[in-house]
């Protein structure tokens, strides 16, 4: 689009012209080329359903701070568990664990990475896996599918340090990264980057994944107005996308990213 007229959406835009330039946005971004520099590449390594769930899962959890880092750090984690995820989590011993406990991402250590592996191995043995974890009862939408998995998740004993890892929406968290593996794992569509594994939620449920860079974006637009990027943002900008595409909100993620990220919009 015209760098004019990108201009004149952020000043004053109404709701068909937004429609479409979302929807120019999103075909732009949301695209098989994506994916090489995103951190979902990482679960597209993987065809075994369970393997791109425990990827994805694990990679999303350490998504923040440079990309480059982020998908480094990640498919080095992948090929500690011999690029068998499902399998290692299953099957490993204490004493496979030793390695991970060297493993960093930031302020994510060995000790909460080991926590995680052991809650996953937890959770795939005995909750029958993820998806199931997100499909407790009673469940009426994503805040509390993200509450109900955080309960069993961190079932296992454990110091207080290893719960900031896991966003909590009830202390007004965003849970961008949550929000984001869950994107990851219901949105269908044929572009390609989003799995469509997980039929127990809708897409038109999910919320959308939110940081500093759609935050801003959103707010220039017009779609966010709360200034905290924190759950009632996310609430709030879903709601609004949700009156463009009530059936498919979260797909304008890749707008916002986009023109955020790449277009410093």
């Amino acid at each position: 689009m015209k760098k004019y007229l990108i201009q004149s959406i952020s000043q004053s835009i109404n709701q068909s012209e937004l429609r479409g330039f979302l929807e120019e946005k999103y075909l732009q971004y949301s695209t098989p080329a994506f994916i090489e520099t995103d951190p979902v590449s990482i679960p597209h390594l993987f065809s075994l359903r369970e393997d791109i769930e425990i990827s994805a899962f694990l990679t999303a959890t350490i998504s923040w701070g440079f990309r480059k880092s982020i998908l480094r750090n990640a498919r080095h984690l992948m090929e500690m568990m011999d690029m068998m995820p499902h399998q290692f989590i299953r099957s490993f011993t204490s004493s496979d664990l030793k390695p991970f406990r060297n493993f960093v991402h930031r302020t994510f250590n060995g000790e909460d990475c080991v926590f995680f592996l052991k809650s996953l191995q937890y959770i795939y043995i005995n909750e029958g896996g993820l998806e199931s974890c997100f499909d407790r009862q009673p469940v009426t939408d994503v805040k509390s599918r993200i509450d109900a998995f955080r309960r069993i998740f961190l079932q296992l004993p454990h110091p207080q340090r290893h719960e900031k890892h896991l966003a909590n929406p009830e202390k007004g968290a965003s849970c961008k990264r949550i929000n984001m593996f869950l994107r990851w794992m219901v949105r269908d569509d044929s572009k390609g980057v989003d799995f469509g594994l997980w039929k127990s939620i809708l897409k038109s449920e999910l919320i959308c994944p939110l940081d500093v860079h759609s935050g801003n974006v959103a707010r220039k637009l017009g779609l966010l107005k709360r200034k905290s990027n924190d759950w009632q943002a996310a609430e709030e900008l879903t709601v609004a996308l949700r009156k463009i595409d009530p059936a498919d909100p979260v797909k304008y993620d890749f707008a916002l990213f986009g023109l955020g990220v790449f277009e410093r919009f």
